[in-house]
């Protein structure tokens, strides 16, 4: 049986990548509301009409929130008391459920997803799909699903239709609430990120102090694709004695003695999670 999916946001950057793989769905009756004048002619571009928001809302079996992570509160709020008893309300990261920003309604569902996008180390890609950084057009990727609240048997309908928001698909995850926000923000944004940043930025150090700025590129990107394969067991082979004493030094310089606590403990992980839901 078709369902009614109402897709809140359709013209943003995130809506347009969700509208190009849900629209011309046989198994999804859709419905798109956008109000920003820039996001609606973003739409057009992709070949989709608005839908008024008083009249997408009556009859939706789910709808998805593809809005800010700071509206999505307000958002939610003025919509979840227009809902039909037993509709999924989807989110697409786990900070505002996490957060407790969203309306209490017992009668509804309340459904995450997120992509994990596509990996790193992966037997196959295509020319297309080595540039498909996001995912959801030409390489596979992985997604998290949490079932917040809600009835059992509505985690297949959710599922499935994350599945279809960002395939081609490798594998699907459930995962809980709380585990997708220790994922996310905690593991990817607030650790991983912070590192990363802190590798360009040494990168560019190192250029300003007199390295041709190729070298600094070439040797940097051939060095990380190693060592990450070192790290994560990929290689097959260890680093040497050398880099082993460099990395044990480095850390005792680099990082506090704490850093998991400050940035992966369940105390850590809710205060960035409300400072992302009330961003100003």
């Amino acid at each position: 049986m078709k369902q009614t999916v109402t897709l809140m946001g359709a013209g943003g950057k995130m809506g347009c990548r969700l509208t190009d793989n849900l629209k011309g769905r046989p198994e999804y009756a859709m419905r798109y509301v956008e109000i920003a004048e820039s996001g609606l002619e973003r739409m057009k571009e992709h070949g989709v009409a608005p839908t008024p928001v008083a009249d997408a809302l009556p009859g939706s079996d789910i709808v998805i929130l593809a809005v800010p992570d700071a509206r999505i509160g307000e958002i939610a709020h003025e919509i979840v008391p227009q809902l039909r008893a037993g509709a999924i309300v989807m989110v697409l990261d786990p900070a505002a459920a996490y957060a407790g920003a969203l309306p209490e309604r017992a009668d509804i569902t309340y459904f995450a997803a997120h992509p994990c996008h596509p990996p790193l180390f992966h037997d196959v890609l295509t020319p297309e799909a080595q540039s498909d950084w996001f995912g959801g057009c030409h390489a596979p990727q992985s997604v998290v699903c949490a079932l917040v609240q809600g009835p059992e048997e509505h985690y297949a309908a959710g599922e499935a239709l994350a599945a279809a928001m960002y395939a081609p698909i490798l594998r699907m995850h459930r995962v809980t609430i709380e585990q997708m926000a220790l994922l996310e923000p905690g593991l990817v944004e607030t650790t991983c990120a912070s590192l990363i940043t802190a590798m360009r930025e040494a990168l560019d150090e190192v250029v300003r102090m007199g390295v041709p700025e190729e070298a600094a590129w070439d040797f940097t990107m051939g060095h990380v694709r190693i060592e990450l394969a070192i790290i994560f067991g990929k290689a097959g082979f260890p680093f040497s004695d050398g880099a082993m004493l460099a990395i044990r030094n480095a850390q005792k310089r680099i990082f506090r003695d704490d850093w998991k606590e400050q940035t992966l403990s369940p105390e850590s992980v809710r205060r960035q999670v409300k400072e992302i839901v009330e961003a100003d």
